[in-house]
């Protein structure tokens, strides 16, 4: 809202007087001059008497008419307004200081950028226009770029936090909106950054195919920045701990220039000084030591020139230490498994040994085959069942079945397991627990029926508790620690083929780097 009224005042020439919501009134001011080609208009508003409203959003502005004496909507004289009549006029006529010394100096920097961006809707001061940029800057290119000794190039959390809380505070220098050719804006910025650490760039609003990603991308890689802060709104660049102003990058490579100018002379001299002396006897071997072809041997022999085959090897050793860490990592993940695996083994070695089947008796009934159907049809008909949960069979399971074999000679069994192996080992173990008889195995919408019958000669066990099964908590404590050790058994599969292939694209790298070594 404060930018809005400066831009109408600077536009209407007249002075916002009051503020209401979005609404704006306007006073022409005494020495209002009339334009001619609406002069028909102005008359007309000058009988209505009314103050200007303007309304931030619309473009239409209603001049109301301010003469000797101001009339209101009452048909009276408004004597406030008549009164603050030659204050206003005065503070018209007298000079305003145009912003603080702050303000003064960020405009008087941003003038030496380019062109100022003037529907600027933020605040003040107005940022440079980089569209108006040239696109193209004959001899441009990167600067150059020297860190301090004992200075880390890389920005720390804490340093990062600190300039993005330094950027928010700063006044935005550029408006941006294209995409590509920012020659132009890359020289504004490294200008800027010889007076500020930070260059705040907005993305113009309106402005169709903008993508902030692809400005950065550019504006980094002609500038060598960092990008502290990319959003839809801004980009926020960070001139680098490396960063150097233009004179002293100058400087410093002509001072290396010199230097390494320097060694070459020295080397020439001191060749030319072993070729004079005159060497009585046999002669030695030259020795290099402390010279400048000593230095030049060290670098050809241990630095790597920059090439595609130096960084292709560079690539291929760490990518084979990176394997090489991994699959370490991957073997101890392994062992760890491994270790849990034995123990949960243990506890339920220690469960098993509290619990041993029952002898099947060797002397079964017999049914035959009209029977069995008969007792099909009526255990698949039957409402009352004994749900098999998680715990499986123990003591409360048997005991049920007998609960139920009180009143009728069959139960059916309902089971959530999927797999058959697991189902007929949980009805052949029920059928020696109960000491009943098998009669089918349904397969359910959901789920497995196993029917029992009690048998013709079925008496009810004397002792209601089963001393040889386990107990509910047991059952539970078993349950849970099958489930563990299954997917422990999974996760050893899984790591083992990741060592596996780990272990393949190390022989590959390493073929590769045996391949390229001279």
């Amino acid at each position: 809202m404060d930018r809005a009224r400066e831009i109408l005042e600077i536009k209407t020439g007249g002075l916002v007087v009051w503020t209401k919501g979005d609404m704006h009134f306007v006073y022409r001011g005494s020495k209002y001059q009339q334009n001619a080609k609406h002069s028909h208009t102005f008359l007309t508003n000058v009988h209505k008497g009314y103050l200007v409203k303007h309304n931030v959003h619309t473009t239409l502005l209603k001049y109301g008419s301010i003469g000797p004496v101001l009339i209101n909507n009452y048909g009276e004289a408004d004597d406030a307004f008549q009164e603050n009549d030659q204050s206003i006029c005065g503070q018209k006529d007298e000079e305003p200081v145009k912003g603080t010394l702050y303000e003064r100096e960020v405009n008087r920097l941003l003038d030496t950028l380019g062109p100022r961006f003037v529907d600027w809707w933020w605040d003040t001061p107005l940022p440079v226009d980089a569209d108006l940029l040239p696109e193209f800057v004959p001899g441009f290119k990167t600067p150059y770029r020297l860190c301090p000794p004992g200075v880390r190039p890389t920005l720390a959390d804490e340093e990062l936090t600190y300039l993005r809380k330094l950027a928010r505070l700063l006044p935005t220098h550029f408006a941006l909106g294209r995409n590509t050719r920012l020659q132009g804006l890359a020289a504004a910025i490294l200008k800027l950054w010889e007076k500020s650490l930070i260059a705040k760039i907005a993305v113009k609003i309106g402005i169709q195919n903008t993508n902030n990603e692809q400005m950065a991308w550019n504006l980094k890689h002609l500038t060598g920045g960092t990008v502290i802060l990319r959003n839809k709104d801004f980009i926020i660049l960070y001139r680098g701990k490396d960063f150097l102003p233009g004179g002293v990058a100058q400087t410093v490579i002509q001072r290396e220039a010199q230097v390494h100018d320097e060694q070459v002379k020295e080397e020439e001299a001191r060749l030319k000084a072993v070729d004079s002396l005159q060497m009585v006897g046999e002669l030695s071997e030259e020795s290099s030591l402390g010279t400048f072809r000593e230095y030049q041997g060290f670098h050809a022999k241990f630095v790597h020139e920059n090439t595609e085959n130096s960084n292709t090897m560079i690539e291929l050793e760490a990518e084979k230490y990176r394997l090489e860490k991994e699959l370490k990592d991957h073997e101890w993940k392994l062992s760890v498994l491994n270790k849990k695996i034995e123990r949960s083994n243990q506890a339920l070695a220690k469960l098993h040994s509290s619990w041993s089947p029952s002898e099947q008796s060797a002397d079964r009934e017999h049914l035959t085959e009209e029977e069995k159907i008969m007792f099909r049809r009526i255990g698949r008909k039957m409402d009352g069942l004994v749900l098999l949960g998680r715990r499986g069979i123990f003591d409360g399971v048997i005991e049920e079945i007998h609960q139920h074999w009180k009143h009728k000679e069959v139960v059916k069994v309902i089971t959530k397991q999927n797999q058959t192996r697991q189902i007929m080992y949980a009805a052949s173990l029920l059928e020696v627990e109960t000491g009943g008889i098998l009669i089918a195995v349904e397969k359910l919408t959901t789920s497995h029926a196993i029917i029992l019958y009690r048998g013709k000669n079925y008496r009810r066990p004397a002792k209601s508790s089963f001393s040889n099964l386990l107990t509910k908590r047991e059952a539970l404590r078993r349950s849970i620690e099958v489930q563990r050790r299954g997917s422990m058994k999974y996760f050893v599969r899984e790591r083992q083929k990741s060592i596996l292939e780990l272990k393949r694209k190390l022989r590959y790298v390493t073929r590769q780097i045996r391949y390229r070594t001279p």
